[in-house]
């Protein structure tokens, strides 16, 4: 590893554990109100799996926000293995299904620099990070 990564501020490992952790507890939010507004299937346009994959991010949001608070690295781990995937499901929903673009979804672009913030910062936070 590079080593300047080595010397990470604490506060900006918290700062952006923090961020990251408030922005999955958001979207745990979105998805929990969802779940209880519509069910499991809260998309009629999109396939089942595709709503499944979305329901179940109520929990894996919420428990890869908790780990980071607490200083885990399974927190990023996971919070890398949500947004990776997360992307790729709205980026496909978006151009395979809504046959839409990135201009014209700001909730996908949202999405895009949350990723980019939280698949951007792992490399100089995650060794900072307790097992």
């Amino acid at each position: 590893m590079i080593g300047w990564m080595h010397h990470t501020p604490r506060w900006a490992v918290i700062s952006a554990c923090g961020i990251a952790a408030v922005l999955l507890f958001v979207g745990a939010f979105a998805h929990v109100t969802d779940l209880l507004s519509h069910g499991l299937h809260p998309y009629d346009w999109a396939p089942g799996w595709l709503n499944l994959y979305w329901s179940s991010l109520a929990l894996f949001d919420t428990l890869a926000a908790v780990l980071l608070i607490r200083g885990k690295r399974r927190g990023i781990d996971l919070a890398c293995a949500i947004m990776a995937t997360d992307l790729t499901a709205n980026w496909y929903a978006v151009h395979g299904i809504q046959h839409s673009n990135l201009a014209e979804q700001p909730g996908l672009q949202r999405l895009a620099v949350f990723a980019a913030l939280v698949l951007g910062t792992t490399p100089f936070i995650r060794r900072h990070l307790t097992n």
